[in-house]
This record gives C-alpha cells, structure tokens and sequence, in this order.
C-alpha cells in the first residue's frame, strides 16, 4: 500500500505531461568551461578534474609537499580540449605533488623552482 501511495505521487508529479522524467546531470567543469569565464585562468587537468591556480582562501595555507602523483606532459595555450597532465600555462615537465595536510582537493606543483598551489574546480 505505501508502495502504491510513493508511485502515484511520483507518477502525478511529473508536470511535464509526456509521463517521461526529465533528468538533469552536471559534472565538473572542463577547461573550455573555466577559461571562458577566466581566458586568464592557469589551470591543468589532472584524472579528469580541473584545478585552477590564484585563489585567494588556498594561497593563504601554509602546505607540505608529498609525494609525487604525477607531471604536466602537454601544454597548450589555445586549445580548450584538454586531457590529463595538460597545461595552459605551466612548461612541460612541471612536477605535480599531493599534499601532506590533506586540506581538500589541493595539488602542489614545483615549476621553475617555485611551488604553485592548484585548486580542484569540481562541482558541488
């Protein structure tokens, strides 16, 4: 019986009218996505996710290099269709780390011996 009373207000709620359900996903924002909103934006790709260098509230933590996760094997500054290790801005070569502290989705990167804060831009 609640069975029953569940279906029917899901089944009568649908206002579309064509007793299909519309379904709306997002996922997190690709290169062309940030750079549209920020051409300035340094960002890379790293397993899929973007994650973007300059913000404010990350650049005041203080962070420990970990170990060593991965490097930046491609760069481009004009195309938007990035891939895993890729850079708009960072040279070939760059070194991207993982933090110790573990203060959330956070890479280091160690370019021109400087170490660079990167931010996950993911969506949620």
């Amino acid at each position: 019986m609640v069975i029953f009373i569940i279906l029917t207000a899901f089944v009568c709620s649908n206002s579309s009218g064509t007793g299909e359900l519309d379904v709306h996903s997002t996922g997190n924002p690709d290169a062309k996505e940030i750079l549209t909103l920020d051409p300035e934006a340094d960002i890379f790709q790293f397993e899929g996710v973007i994650y973007k260098t300059g913000i404010d509230w990350v650049e005041e933590l203080t962070l420990t290099k970990g170990e060593q996760v991965g490097e930046i094997k491609k760069r481009s500054d004009t195309d938007t269709n990035f891939e895993n290790e890729m850079s708009n801005k960072l040279p070939v070569g760059a070194k991207i780390f993982s933090t110790i502290e573990k203060e959330g989705p956070i890479l280091l990167v160690e370019s021109e011996g400087e170490i660079l804060k990167y931010y996950a831009i993911v969506e949620g």
